[in-house]
């Protein structure tokens, strides 16, 4: 995120902000100019008030890209550090997780390596034990099979809907984003029922 709204969220909530260090999309093979992207937008974060930040890096052939990772760790610290879904794109989840343990980051986001959470739900029980937060695709309707199946004590979802603009005037010849993105007047937003809902199931698990 930038500066701008991570200062927003600092001051309207009270639990603790991990922020994402991700200077693109798609993979997780990143060039020296995008490592020094990475590294600003770390120290901007800590500027700000991040209370930690997640991030991700690999090599060519599916490891842990090692070397960088210490790298960005060390402009992390003191703050805490997670790994974030480049760990579903691994060549080997368990000889991963172990690298991970070792360079120091305390958290993984992971689907199990498949579609979901859900679905990979058995190798997330196996990562749990040593380390690590179910992502992807988790719900109202699947968070209790998933936290009673992995016996993980933390989760991640987006938890959010899409909300119409409040735009009157729309002009339908011109779109600004990809064709594949959200519909040009619909904005997604957190949904405070999702959250409220997902924080009862939880706690009556957990």
């Amino acid at each position: 995120p930038p500066p701008g709204l991570l200062q927003v969220v600092k001051q309207c909530v009270r639990v603790p902000v991990f922020v994402m260090i991700r200077p693109r999309g798609g993979d997780f093979l990143y060039s020296d100019r995008e490592v020094e992207v990475m590294k600003a937008d770390i120290r901007l974060a800590k500027l700000h008030g991040a209370d930690g930040l997640v991030f991700g890096a690999l090599t060519e052939d599916g490891r842990i890209d090692t070397e960088l990772c210490t790298a960005l760790l060390a402009v992390c610290r003191p703050l805490p550090v997670t790994f974030h879904r480049a760990f579903d794109m691994v060549h080997d989840p368990l000889v991963a997780l172990e690298t991970l343990i070792s360079l120091g980051f305390e958290r993984v986001l992971t689907s199990g390596c498949d579609s979901s959470a859900l679905e990979g739900l058995s190798l997330i029980k196996r990562l749990a034990e040593q380390v690590s937060v179910p992502w992807g695709g988790i719900t109202e309707r699947n968070l209790q099979r998933i936290l009673e199946g992995s016996t993980a004590s933390e989760f991640h979802c987006s938890a959010r809907s899409a909300r119409d603009s409040g735009m009157k005037f729309r002009n339908p010849n011109v779109a600004m984003g990809a064709s594949f993105s959200a519909p040009e007047y619909s904005i997604k937003v957190a949904d405070v029922a999702k959250v409220r809902t997902l924080n009862a199931i939880a706690k009556n698990i957990l």
